[in-house]
């Protein structure tokens, strides 16, 4: 299998969109209607929020940049389209799958997507790719549970 070259075409809008969205499913599983409440907030994150990242990310290399790139663009699309369609995927689960196995799935891609980007961006960088899996896994996982746990104690005490 052949490796992209530039994993930076697309890490940043796959990273935000993957820990985004599983804080979102397992801080929100505990609501009165938890299917409705996650893919409505899926797909305001596959939108609004994403336009606002893709946006920022785009002012910020425009800004950062001495001289016009012709990348900025492609970036900036790329951004928007990584982010919608992890959001689609996942609001896709959520739509045919069984409300607990939905979460799980969601959780095991999302980790998933995550130790790909993080190998890819190892290999591109020659580093060791098991140490970017770790120290990525090490910030999304503990965003995760405390997510988890958040949704629980905002249920618990105003649900």
């Amino acid at each position: 299998m052949k490796l992209p070259k530039d994993p930076g075409r697309f890490s940043f809008g796959a990273t935000s969109a993957t820990v985004t969205s599983l804080g979102l499913i397992v801080g929100l599983l505990y609501g009165s209607n938890p299917r409705a409440s996650i893919i409505g907030a899926l797909l305001l994150i596959a939108v609004a929020d994403n336009i606002a990242d893709s946006l920022g990310f785009h002012i910020y290399r425009e800004s950062a940049s001495s001289q016009h790139e012709k990348n900025i663009g492609i970036f900036t699309i790329s951004n928007f389209i990584i982010r919608f369609a992890i959001a689609g995927l996942f609001v896709l689960l959520f739509a045919f799958l069984p409300l607990q196995i939905a979460a799980l799935s969601c959780v095991m891609l999302g980790l998933a997507i995550l130790i790909y980007l993080s190998y890819l961006i190892g290999v591109h960088r020659k580093t060791n790719p098991v140490r970017e899996i770790l120290i990525h896994l090490g910030v999304a996982i503990p965003v995760i549970l405390v997510s988890h746990f958040l949704g629980q104690l905002i249920f618990s005490l105003f649900g």
